[in-house]
């Protein structure tokens, strides 16, 4: 027998990991992996330096700094107008081992799972990891829109949690308020718990707030709420997250986080309890900069010929390549693109378990404006390239 888990055994590198491979392998632009190249904002940068400093840097609490802990409970009365308390929340090591903590705590063998897709990729394996049965509800471009019929339909007395991803990577959309109480009251009928991805909550490009699956009627026992440093501030190599769920239910994941990283840098705990105390103006004006590159990005592709989706949300965006003019699928253009014409993208039919649309790549957009511009003029060539072929 193999001394190797066979879920691991057989499992292919992620998604992001391989285009970024393939990035650095042929010198592209990397519009594939979400991350901001834009230097950091000198505020965390110096928080995290004084810290160093001047705080301890030994083991903080497993739960995590009560400083940090109160601050997200700050952040989130202020912002969203939720009412936590410390005991609600658990510091992490990053959003996907919020999301491992939570799978590992809350899914039992047997367990079906209800996922919609597109997701990201942990999403699944993690599900299986923990033994229980992905069940998939394909959304459909170009709204995503989530639907109560399918949903209601993929329940079964098996099903023990939903998990939801809102705004949603890679579609950059956001659940109208109509859907979020369609699932909350499913969830509520059918005693399943939620399992929220709420990372992209402040980087919204509506101008609405961002509200939670967990402040729906019936859902503050049976939601689980995760967020993001790295996103909202724009450091995903500073991996801090955070879990916020019922007090007895964030023990309960607290107790799987133990045993995953223990803790977090608590140079970094510090510096983000520092960053969710500014002025919304602070946060307002990272969002505009991201809104900008957006805008930008969007523009020029539309003006190269490509077919742009819509986007509210996330560092994302989407283009139809069918619309566009273009007959390969989603993973031949990225693969030949990266290769050919120098630009990494993701496929988001990557990012789907079984049927799916094989038509839409994703784009990071939280780029400088000048590795931008380059960017798309080397797609609009490629682009030419292939109508010529196809001629």
């Amino acid at each position: 027998m193999s001394p190797v888990h066979p879920l691991y055994a057989a499992m292919e590198p992620t998604i992001f990991e391989h285009m970024s491979g393939l990035a650095r392998a042929h010198d592209a632009i990397n519009l594939g992996q979400g991350f901001p190249d834009q230097p950091p904002h000198p505020d965390m940068i110096a928080a995290a330096a004084r810290a160093l400093a001047e705080k301890s840097n030994q083991y903080p609490p497993a739960f995590g700094l009560p400083e940090l802990r109160d601050a997200i409970c700050t952040f989130y009365a202020r912002r969203q107008g939720l009412a936590l308390s410390r005991e609600q929340v658990i510091v992490t090591s990053g959003a996907t081992e919020a999301l491992a903590a939570s799978i590992l705590a809350l899914v039992a063998p047997g367990d079906e799972v209800i996922l919609f897709q597109p997701a990201y990729d942990s999403y699944a394996p993690m599900v299986r990891r923990a033994g229980g049965v992905p069940v998939s509800i394909a959304l459909t471009p170009p709204d995503w829109r989530y639907d109560a019929e399918p949903l209601a339909a993929a329940i079964t007395p098996r099903a023990g949690v939903l998990m939801l991803n809102d705004p949603l990577n890679p579609a950059g959309t956001v659940a109208s308020e109509a859907e979020l109480a369609m699932i909350a009251d499913i969830c509520v009928r059918n005693n399943l718990v939620a399992i929220c991805d709420e990372v992209w909550e402040d980087i919204r490009f509506d101008r609405a707030p961002h509200r939670s699956l967990l402040s729906f009627p019936g859902m503050a026992e049976r939601a689980v709420k995760i967020g993001s440093a790295g996103k909202i501030f724009g450091l995903t190599g500073w991996k801090t997250g955070w879990i916020c769920a019922a007090p007895a239910m964030a023990t309960a994941l607290g107790r799987a986080h133990q045993f995953l990283t223990f803790t977090t840098p608590p140079a970094l705990q510090w510096a983000v309890a520092e960053g969710l105390d500014r002025p919304e103006e602070w946060f307002a004006a990272q969002r505009g900069g991201w809104a900008a590159s957006r805008r930008r990005l969007g523009d020029a592709l539309a003006a190269a010929g490509f077919a742009v989706l819509p986007n509210a949300a996330t560092w994302f965006l989407c283009i139809d390549l069918a619309a566009s003019g273009i007959a390969l699928s989603d993973r031949e253009f990225s693969e030949r693109a990266v290769r050919e014409a120098g630009v990494a993208s993701i496929p988001v039919s990557a990012l789907f378990e079984g049927e799916g649309p094989r038509h839409i790549l994703r784009l990071c957009f939280a780029k400088e404006g000048a590795v931008l511009d380059e960017a798309v003029a080397r797609l609009a060539v490629f682009r030419d390239k292939l109508m010529a072929e196809k001629a």
